[in-house]
């Protein structure tokens, strides 16, 4: 289904759309990033929170933490500080980059097993089939972003694959 190079260049994708959408954030006023634009998780902030506590939330089931909620507060509101929110953003691909680098062919023919928060009947799917849900989740969140941003105003770079560089 995919292979190792597949996942690093997803993780490449990943950091560098996540860049452009910092950058044309951070052109907003803090009001302007959290004013509620009706998409799903409301604002520009809190979507872009769910994107970064729900890749934690995957890395750690990838490493075999089949309970993460238990050691992650996955948040709409936290981090509030924009600051804090790019060092975090930071860490967390770099955390991608360093998960998909240490990826063997191998890894994809597992599975990955948790259970949901508060639950109590395990999940269990196989790995390609996470691994590709990652991806596509946070291209899905980040194109929600990426029209909010443009509709207030800001410019974010464009999203297409191939422009990659």
């Amino acid at each position: 289904m995919i292979t190792v190079e597949y996942c690093q260049l997803m993780v490449r994708y990943n950091r560098w759309q996540n860049n452009s959408l910092m950058n044309a954030a951070s052109t907003l006023s803090y009001d302007e990033r959290w004013r509620n634009r009706g998409a799903f998780f409301g604002s520009i902030a809190a979507t872009l929170n769910h994107i970064l506590w729900d890749d934690a939330l995957w890395l750690e089931r990838f490493g075999g933490n089949e309970r993460p909620e238990d050691t992650l507060a996955p948040s709409l509101t936290e981090p509030s500080d924009w600051e804090q929110f790019k060092e975090l953003r930071n860490q967390g691909d770099s955390a991608l980059e360093t998960w998909a680098s240490n990826l063997a062919q191998s890894d994809l023919a597992g599975v990955v097993g948790w259970y949901p928060a508060g639950g109590s009947d395990r999940i269990q799917k196989p790995s390609t089939l996470c691994i590709t849900h990652l991806f596509n989740h946070q291209t899905h969140h980040r194109g929600q972003v990426h029209g909010m941003l443009t509709a207030a105003g800001a410019s974010p770079e464009a999203t297409d694959l191939p422009m990659l560089s």
